[in-house]
């Protein structure tokens, strides 16, 4: 409201009924009441403009300070028209005759020096020379100022009259402007002097008065570090302007001093140089210096402290991002609650991964102080330059124009995961997403949001990463595709695939250098990998991209159509206008093609795809030069002839089985996408799941009850009628059945477990992908919850239409709920990172209780697969700890070497992470930021974990390669195969292999023979032979019985044997002690299970592990002293490995299966019939 303005405002009767009562009968009238009738008045609107308006104010200090100004420019005027020897007034003549004696000396002689210093002509100090125009203007200044200062003093009267008097300003004004209005009516002192240069230190207040209303005029706050600046050199130089007037005219009086020569002598002195070359002579001036320097001592310290005191704050806080700078350069804005030196490293490493981005700064916004490490690491210089730390909050308007976030190129908004209540740390996400949106909206946005529930919020945004979402669908992925969680990470990390290069193991280089690939993407008529297939099927264009050049074509987008497609199959035909989506190890543009001299004369070069020629060019991008270099003849030549052998089958020299070739266009009668749709029967057959119950309808279909705003419907296997809540109660009965434990269903398939702390909205994401409707209804497993704490009934209603999905109350840490829930019949133990635990007062400590609790399941339940979250990667190192042991040291140095070659993936060798066994959602992180240069790369993410169901794209599965598959021999022929019969496209390997790992120094190999002590502490090659695994009871058993004859023949012999047997028996006794420790374990469970009355004949001990299991225990480093001859395995990924990689026995390639229904015809007459026809058929057999 416009305080200026008169508001008129009609009360109505109903609200104004008192007034009938109190004054009469005019209760009905309505009454106009003027509002801000105070400032009507003369002094209120003089105080209006003068003072409270801001514009108004402004300009009136502006005038002021040009006064002061102007003063100060008349007392230089005045001092170099100044003649000390013409003062007016008689002075010159009271000068004659105050000379001693009453001689005639004339004043010059004083300047000479004839007279002693002693002498002093008082006359010199008190008039001066001012000329008639001067003087007029002056006391033009002085009215002005006069008049104004009055004014000003009348009206910010509040009662006190002496203090404002007593006021320096005031005392000031008066001593500069009433002896200027005396000399109008005394002309006689007109030539008196008047301390006009103390004028500048009302300029100074004026400026200061000035700059504020400023601020205030344009509604911005400075820096309080400029502001205090500012003073400091208004200080000095009205410090510097007095003392040279001062020291100047006193000097008048003795030896004279220029103006200029006063201010050298003040730079001098007040500098602490002190030539000494220039001094003053009398006394006056002498004192005036020393008041001057007292007053410097008191007053420039104290500008000095609080200008310090600002500029820790400002270190504490950050200062601003320039707008200068913001507008000649591109900088990120990185908005944290709370930034630690992990996130801070993963962010910059990944941002900076990419070249172009090299030119880009990183503008900090935090709300917290820089944590120490922060503060050391950006003291790098390789971040001191580009990154750039501002304390403030998102939700303030003067913070977001500090870091300039109308100029930012993007915004990077992250949530806090360490707080113990997650809901309330995506609400703060949510306010600083609205913030930035509210002061910026068209700044880009990149939002990371904990729960699924709260992402609807912030829908606007350019790319939200879900946290729960990609969590809970990974880990339910590890369950049927192992180690979904280790390629996923692999692919949205960015390498150049030189990890691990230097190093003496085979398999980690290989696993290093497929590391490097990622996920790129190129227009099909720009393409030189592509371009070639314009009109081509898909399947055909991946094929031979990968035959030719080594690139996995994985999807394609068309221009008219905004959906990514992951293998649409071999229905569709490539465009000129698609955009192509691959992985390699580089992107194309940096890519250079060396061909051979074959194709250079246009000669085709032959392959083991055409028949019994010579190999084909393999492109292989190396990351190191960005260069595609073609190798040709990669395997050994056959010594007989010329040309490449094929391998013979059983040794009778035929020929093995031929690949059919992939087609241009596809055939539609000779492609079968999957097996999904070869056996309709078994969609709408009634399957009795459970043992005794009765049969279990399943359909096909959407779920109806989503748990939160947001969730893509996905197709799935669904019950044909909701199950009760009771039901779906695993441990408890109810009236529809009376089963207690996981024996009594009688599951087909093994169980898949989730020990989680709470039912969050995100357990629906774990669910949806292993009930999609491309899984077999066979292999389905039954999902048990382990919980904490009991779900609401808005998640079971949620749940309740899936089948084979229960939950019960417990925990991890009570082995009775693990029994009961059915761990000895489960295949897979998935534990979730529970939130209670990700707050400790020690960072890396949130995950402690999760690894001991994992130890000690891997110690009960040997053969069980665990698939364990934990919320700092750094700890996965505790998954596989073994004191002492050579091979996991081997690993930690390799980790540390990698890590100072600036490795964004030094855990990365790790055996529980390179197995799919252990995962961080933290290392998902990179996810967000790679979606600043590729934008496709959280939807591909979200396609390949099942997040999303578009029409007509693709699914991620895996095959297992077995004996009866080694004919096919390579990768490349396995590719080929795949594209021709089913249109899968492979884009990676699942390995696992023996490995002999380096002995322990703790472990003691004992021969049966001697019973020598060999403690192997050398390197030990490795073992391509697959022996078979002996089973560790029956090898323990060996041992026992063998050290037990030898310990009564050495007591029989000699029994004053050497300490050297004495320590050997020891050692033996040891180990048989820790043999026993495992049986009192297999006992402990043995007993718990009988005590809850559940059979033990499903228990696997330790006489019952196989190689399998063996594996799985070794692949998350559990297996410490359970093998004599140390011969363990070892999983690891190797991402769109190359065409000539050899295939071996229990290889699991990752396909994406082209989308079964999108080429399914509207009208199946011939599906109804056959089923019809299999239904009659098996009634009549049942008759």
């Amino acid at each position: 409201m416009d305080p200026e303005s008169i508001v008129h405002t009609w009360v109505s009767p109903s609200v104004g009924a008192w007034r009938s009562d109190t004054l009469g009968n005019d209760g009905g009238q309505r009454v106009q009441v003027e509002f801000y009738v105070n400032e009507n008045t003369f002094k209120e609107r003089l105080k209006l403009f003068f003072i409270k308006n801001q514009r108004s104010s402004l300009r009136i200090r502006v005038f002021n300070f040009c006064l002061k100004l102007l003063t100060c420019l008349l007392y230089i005027i005045r001092v170099m028209t100044d003649r000390p020897g013409q003062s007016a007034g008689g002075s010159h003549s009271a000068a004659q005759q105050n000379t001693p004696n009453g001689n005639n000396k004339c004043v010059d002689c004083l300047w000479n020096g004839s007279v002693q210093d002693r002498e002093i002509n008082w006359a010199l100090i008190f008039w001066v020379d001012r000329k008639a125009p001067v003087w007029a203007i002056q006391v033009i200044v002085a009215i002005i100022s006069f008049l104004e200062t009055m004014l000003l003093m009348y009206l910010s009267y509040k009662g006190n009259i002496w203090e404002q008097i007593f006021q320096v300003s005031f005392l000031l004004e008066m001593i500069n402007t009433v002896p200027f209005i005396i000399t109008i009516f005394w002309p006689s002192i007109r030539n008196i002097f008047i301390p006009v240069f103390l004028n500048c230190w009302l300029a100074k207040c004026a400026l200061e008065n000035m700059i504020n209303d400023v601020h205030r005029a344009i509604q911005r706050t400075n820096s309080a570090m400029f502001n205090q600046v500012l003073i400091l050199i208004c200080t000095l130089l009205c410090l510097v302007f007095t003392g040279t007037c001062g020291i100047q005219h006193l000097e008048r009086a003795g030896k004279h001093l220029s103006l200029f020569n006063s201010f050298y002598f003040c730079i001098v002195t007040f500098s602490t140089v002190g030539f000494g070359d220039v001094t003053p002579r009398i006394w006056p001036s002498q004192l005036l210096v020393v008041i001057m320097i007292c007053v410097a001592l008191v007053v420039l310290p104290l500008q000095f402290e609080e200008l310090i005191y600002l500029w820790m704050e400002r270190q504490k806080s950050g200062g601003n991002y320039s707008r200068h700078r913001a507008q000649t350069e591109k900088h990120v804005v990185l908005c944290v609650s709370a930034l630690k030196i992990d996130l801070l490293m993963d962010f910059l490493n990944e941002f900076y991964a990419h070249p172009r981005l090299q030119d880009y700064y990183v503008v900090i916004l935090c709300p917290t102080e820089m944590d120490l490490q922060v503060r050391r690491v950006l003291q790098i210089p390789l971040w001191s330059q580009r990154v750039i730390y501002l304390q403030g909050s998102v939700l303030k308007d003067q913070d977001l124009l500090r870091a300039k976030m109308d100029d930012a190129e993007a915004c990077f908004i992250l949530s806090s995961r360490n707080e113990v209540d997650r809901m309330a740390a995506d609400h703060q996400t949510i306010l600083r997403a609205w913030a930035v949106k509210d002061f910026a909206p068209n700044c880009p946005l990149y939002v990371q949001i904990l729960k699924p529930e709260n992402k609807f919020h912030v829908k606007f945004a350019d790319q939200v990463v879900c946290e729960e979402e990609f969590k809970y669908a990974m880990l339910a992925l590890n369950c049927v595709c192992p180690a979904t969680s280790t390629l996923v990470t692999l692919l949205v990390h960015t390498s150049r695939g030189r990890e691990g290069q230097q190093s003496p193991e085979q398999w980690q280089r290989m696993y290093g250098c497929c590391s490097g690939n990622e996920v790129y993407h190129i227009r099909l008529c720009d393409s030189k990998f592509f371009g070639e297939y314009n009109g081509k099927s898909f399947t055909y264009a991946s094929f031979h991209a990968h035959k030719k050049y080594g690139v996995c074509l994985i999807g394609i987008k068309r221009e008219e159509n905004k959906s990514i497609l992951l293998n649409p199959g071999p229905h569709h035909i490539m465009a000129a206008t698609d955009t192509c989506y691959y992985i390699n190890i580089t992107k194309e543009e940096n890519s250079a093609f060396i061909f051979n001299q074959e194709e250079r004369k246009g000669r085709p070069a032959g392959g083991i795809y055409d028949g019994p020629s010579q190999l084909p060019v393999h492109s292989i991008i190396a990351s190191m030069g960005t260069v595609a270099i073609d190798l040709q003849n990669t395997s050994p030549p056959n010594i007989s002839g010329g040309k490449l052998v094929p391998p013979t089958v059983n040794g009778t020299g035929g020929r093995r089985p031929s690949i059919a070739p992939v087609q241009e266009i596809a055939d539609s009668a000779s492609i079968l996408p999957c097996d999904l749709l070869s056996d309709q029967s078994e969609d709408d057959a009634i399957f009795t799941d459970e043992k005794g119950r009765s049969p279990t309808e399943y359909v096909k279909g959407y779920p109806p009850n989503s748990p939160y705003i947001g969730s893509s419907p996905t197709l799935c296997h669904l019950l044909a009628e909701k199950a009760p809540f009771c039901c779906l109660r695993l441990d408890q009965g109810c009236m529809h059945n009376s089963f207690e434990d996981a024996k009594a269903y009688g599951f087909k398939n093994k169980l898949v477990i989730v020990s989680a702390e709470t039912a969050g909205n995100g357990l629906y994401n774990f669910i949806v992908p292993l009930r999609a409707y491309y899984r077999p209804r066979k292999e389905l497993n039954p999902i048990v919850l382990l919980l904490d704490n009991p779900p609401d009934n808005h998640f079971l209603e949620a749940i309740c239409c899936f089948p084979m999905v229960y939950y019960m109350a417990g925990s991890i840490d009570n082995l009775d709920s693990l029994l009961q829930c059915g761990i000895i019949y489960a295949d897979n133990l998935v534990v979730v990172d529970k939130e209670s635990t990700m707050s400790a007062e020690e960072d890396y400590m949130a995950d402690a209780k999760t690894i001991v609790n994992v130890q000690t399941m891997f110690r009960l339940f040997p053969s069980l697969s665990i698939i364990t979250e934990l919320t700092h990667p750094s700890n996965m190192r505790f998954m596989q700890f073994r004191a002492k042991d050579c091979y996991s040291l081997a690993l930690s140095k390799l980790e540390k070497k990698e890590r100072d070659k600036g490795s964004n993936l030094a855990f990365m060798f790790r055996l529980p992470f390179a197995a799919g066994r252990v995962f961080s959602i933290s290392m998902l992180d990179t996810l967000l930021y790679q979606s600043f240069v590729k934008d496709y790369m959280i939807l591909i993410a979200r396609l390949l974990l099942g997040l999303d169901t578009t029409p007509g794209s693709g699914y991620l599965c895996a095959m297992k390669i077995t004996e009866e598959d080694l004919w096919i021999g390579s990768y490349g022929r396995l590719f080929q195969k795949l594209c021709s019969t089913s249109a899968e496209i492979p884009i990676g390997i699942y390995r696992t292999e023996y490995h002999i790992f380096a002995t322990s120094e703790s472990q003691v190999s004992m021969s049966v023979d001697d019973c020598e002590d060999t403690k192997d502490r050398g390197d030990e090659s490795r073992s391509n032979e697959q022996t078979e695994h002996p089973l560790l009871r029956k090898k323990s058993m060996q041992w026992a019985r063998r050290l037990s004859k030898k310990s009564v023949r050495w007591q029989g012999v000699n029994r004053d044997s050497s300490k050297d047997h004495a320590q050997r028996i020891a050692q033996q006794r040891l180990n048989l002690y820790r043999r026993s420790e495992r049986e009192e374990l297999s006992e402990l469970v043995r007993n718990r299970m009988r005590h809850l009355g559940l059979p033990t004949s499903g228990y696997d001990d330790l006489t019952n592990l196989t190689a399998s299991d063996v594996m799985n225990r070794v692949n998350l480093g559990y297996l410490q002293d359970e093998q004599s001859d140390h011969q363990n395995t070892l999983s690891y990924v190797l991402i769109n490995p190359s065409p000539d990689t050899r295939l071996e026995i229990n290889d699991i390639v990752y396909l994406i299966r082209s989308d079964p229904l999108a080429h399914v015809p509207e009208e199946p007459p011939i599906h109804s019939s056959s089923l019809k026809e299999r239904r009659e058929s098996s009634t009549r057999e049942d008759a």
